[in-house]
């Protein structure tokens, strides 16, 4: 656990998806003042909520005029429609907040949760061009495409300058973690994934390319994650920096796969020579849905809230290693570490036990 300083109090921003949920619970077990913002209601005891529209800089400064936070985690992003878009809103989401929050004279450390797209490119230029080397270092050049990660960034490091508060960037791999809603669950709709191909009989086919089968990859625990933003805010010697943050093994998937067969009760099957989308393997899941719904009492009839098809098919599908080195991590202090398969099938248990999956 990371002791809370003397009178700090955390706000978690986006604190109801995989990386804030994660967040909210160990900060408020460590015994912090916290708080969340979210949409919906956070569902952890001990935590307070307010509820705002990140997009518009009236809603948070009515939600927050009266919050005096130290600590500020930001989690939360909005996918829109282009990068030009992305980088419009998601900046500005950063840039209002802060905007909000730094005249307060409160503020004493910020985070910011990014991913590897930092490296990749964004949507729309996703691995496109010349890539840097694997593992990817935290100094790497930016890529010259436009990157609504670069824009958070900039936003970050410019009201540190402004309002005098300290900073870290925490640059995640694919989170593996407990949320419902989130666009960008792998375990969730793996679990979805299995749960459809046993009711229907058909094998758990590795839905993603030969090149994803067979290379290393590595992964981010939800829980690891939290932590590693908490260590930053409270140790003086990870300030101002940007860090990689994953688990600490490495995995393929072509051993991965089986086991998580085996452990949700389905016939592993590797990849073709072409990919086996989830999108197009799971069009006409939503009926079967219904009916595990019935059968096993469901909490979440919505598919859609569940299963994120393209974005898993998205993990699934790139080609060649894609590592993230921790060295700067270590080197600062950090320690953390999780086993890939073993907090994979934590999450589906939990999943399970909730009654998300069956």
């Amino acid at each position: 656990m990371r002791t809370p300083p003397e009178g700090a109090h955390a706000l978690v921003v986006g604190a109801t998806g995989i990386a804030g949920s994660a967040l909210v619970e160990q900060l408020v077990a460590a015994g912090w003042q916290t708080t969340g913002l979210s949409r919906r209601p956070v569902d952890v005891a001990g935590a307070g909520h307010v509820a705002a529209d990140l997009t518009s800089r009236g809603s948070l400064q009515e939600a927050l005029g009266d919050l005096r936070p130290t600590h500020v985690f930001i989690t939360a992003w909005a996918r829109q429609d282009t990068e030009a878009e992305n980088i419009r809103v998601n900046g500005g989401m950063v840039r209002d907040l802060l905007a909000v929050l730094g005249p307060q004279g409160t503020l004493s450390h910020v985070t910011l949760v990014t991913g590897l797209k930092h490296y990749l490119g964004p949507f729309e230029a996703y691995g496109v061009g010349e890539l840097p080397d694997t593992p990817f270092l935290e100094d790497a050049e930016r890529r010259p495409v436009e990157n609504f990660y670069y824009a958070q960034e900039d936003e970050l490091s410019a009201a540190a300058t402004e309002h005098g508060f300290t900073w870290s960037v925490h640059r995640a791999h694919t989170v593996i973690g407990h949320a419902v809603g989130n666009a960008m669950n792998l375990a969730s709709t793996l679990g979805a994934y299995a749960a459809v191909v046993r009711a229907t009989g058909r094998p758990f086919v590795f839905p993603g390319s030969v090149s994803a089968w067979s290379s290393l990859v590595d992964l981010t625990d939800a829980a690891l994650l939290a932590d590693h933003q908490l260590w930053a805010a409270t140790t003086p010697g990870a300030a101002d920096t940007a860090f990689n943050i994953v688990d600490g093994d490495q995995v393929r998937w072509r051993r991965l796969w089986p086991a998580l067969a085996a452990h949700l009760g389905v016939e592993p099957q590797g990849p073709g020579d072409e990919p086996a989308t989830l999108e197009v393997q799971m069009a006409d899941a939503a009926p079967v849905w219904e009916r595990l719904v019935a059968e096993h009492g469901l909490v979440e009839p919505d598919l859609s809230r569940v299963a994120s098809w393209w974005h898993t098919d998205g993990d699934l599908g790139r080609e060649g290693d894609m590592l993230a080195d921790m060295t700067r991590s270590r080197l600062a202090g950090y320690t953390g570490y999780v086993s890939t398969e073993r907090a994979l099938l934590a999450v589906l248990d939990r999943y399970r036990a909730e009654h998300v999956l069956p």
